[in-house]
Parts: C-alpha cells; sequence; structure tokens
C-alpha cells in the first residue's frame, strides 16, 4: 500500500495532524519559555482564539483583530457589538476575548484593594486605564476611600456619550456620605484618545470640590484616561 493511500484522514475533511497544530504548539512554547513580551499582539491574540476555535488556522483572524481595532488591549475591550461585526469570529471566541478584558481588570482592582491607594500611584493609573481607557462612551467612576485612603467602593456613576457624561456633584457626595467615605478619586476617559482636560471637566471637579470641602470630604484627584495616556488635574495644578 503506497504511503498516500495509507494516510488517514478525518472524515470532516481535516487531516488528522492539521498544520496548524504544530504553528499552536509553538507558541505556546514560546509562551512558557520567554513570557508573553516574546509574543507580538496578534500571536497572543491567537492565543486566546485557540479554546474556541478548534479546528482553524486563527493567524488571519487575530491579524484582522488586530488590523482593524488597532493593538490587542483595544481589542478586548472593544464592544461586543463590533466584535460581532468581524467575519468568522463567533460567540464563543467574542467570550473568550471578554474573558481577558474582565481577569485584567479583575486583578487590577485586587491589587488596588491591597494596599493604601495613594502610595501605589502607578497601580491606580493601571487600573484607571485598564477598567476605562479603552472604552467607546465616556464613563465616570469613583473610587471611594476611607481615612487609612484605602478603597471602600469603586463604583461606575454615570454612562454618557462619545464626548459627554452628565454628572451630579450632590450625588456623588451624597453616596460619598452613605458610603462614610472621607475622601475620592473621579476617574473618567475621553475616547477621543486625548486625556486633555476640557473647561467643562475642570469646572465640574471645582463644582464637586466646593461641595465636598465643607463636609470633610477630600477630592483627592480627577484622573482623566485615553488610548494615548492619562491626565492628573491635580498634578496639572487645576485643582
Amino acid at each position: 500500500m503506497s504511503l498516500l493511500a495509507s494516510h488517514k484522514r478525518d472524515p470532516s475533511g481535516f487531516d488528522d495532524e492539521p498544520h496548524y497544530h504544530g504553528h499552536r504548539e509553538r507558541l505556546r512554547q514560546r509562551f512558557r519559555n520567554a513570557g508573553a513580551d516574546a509574543l507580538s499582539d496578534y500571536e497572543l491574540m491567537e492565543m486566546v482564539l485557540f479554546r474556541a476555535i478548534a479546528r482553524r488556522d486563527v493567524k488571519p483572524l487575530a491579524k484582522s483583530l488586530i488590523a482593524r481595532f488597532g493593538s490587542f488591549a483595544e481589542v478586548v475591550h472593544a464592544p461586543v457589538a463590533r466584535l460581532r461585526e468581524i467575519d468568522g469570529l463567533g460567540e464563543a471566541a467574542i467570550t473568550e476575548i471578554k474573558l481577558v478584558a474582565a481577569a485584567a481588570s479583575r486583578v487590577a482592582r485586587g491589587q488596588l484593594k491591597a494596599r493604601t491607594m495613594l502610595s501605589s500611584w502607578a497601580d491606580l493609573i493601571d487600573y484607571c486605564r485598564t477598567a476605562m481607557a479603552f472604552a467607546d462612551r465616556e464613563q465616570l467612576r469613583v473610587l471611594f476611600l476611607d481615612k487609612r485612603n484605602q478603597l471602600i467602593s469603586d463604583e461606575l456613576q454615570q454612562v454618557g456619550t462619545v464626548d459627554h457624561t452628565p454628572v451630579y456633584p450632590r450625588e456623588v457626595i451624597k453616596r460619598a456620605l452613605e458610603l462614610s467615605a472621607t475622601a475620592i478619586i473621579l476617574v473618567h476617559n475621553h475616547p477621543s484618545g486625548d486625556p486633555t482636560p476640557s473647561q467643562a471637566d475642570i469646572q465640574m471637579t471645582r463644582n464637586i470640590v466646593d461641595i465636598a470641602d465643607p463636609l470633610g470630604i477630600v477630592v483627592h484627584d480627577h484622573i482623566i484616561v485615553g488610548k494615548n495616556g492619562h491626565a492628573s488635574l491635580k498634578g496639572m495644578k487645576l485643582i
């Protein structure tokens, strides 16, 4: 019997050892040996897709996702509705992608809760960017702190449009009083990517400070995050 005749094929039309199996194992091995930094964005995306798409070469799909959204981070934080527009990306794969975003946010939040907020500024910025920088609509998040500046609660207060979030200063302070918070940090995102504060951002922050101060509640900062970085109103001496 010839080698060709004896070569078994899967009834579905796939070879017993499709070419992408070796590629997948090489990627896994590189990840195990050298870590995530040894992989490009599209290669890391391939590994996310492996679990949901078992019998297909996912490299073209991974490259398409990175090209469409710009980076690994932007893919995992992309709205589900936009991910559904991508040919070949089913619900199982979208779930795997969103699981990565959820895991990153949970890890960052856990790091914040483990230490005093103001002594871990880098962790705070990382968490804010992970949670909000890639959202497609403006959001206002408030971090409520106790007298030791440890996190009591992290709450998403408002979700607005692509360039505006309605903010009600008295509602923010009312919630701080309910939680017995002695300090807050305001965080919101700019979907445009540019974190430069607008005049409206500055005025809103000052309004909250004016209400909070007589009640003994400190507004430590208002941080604005975007895909291109972050801005601190306190650091810019705007509050």
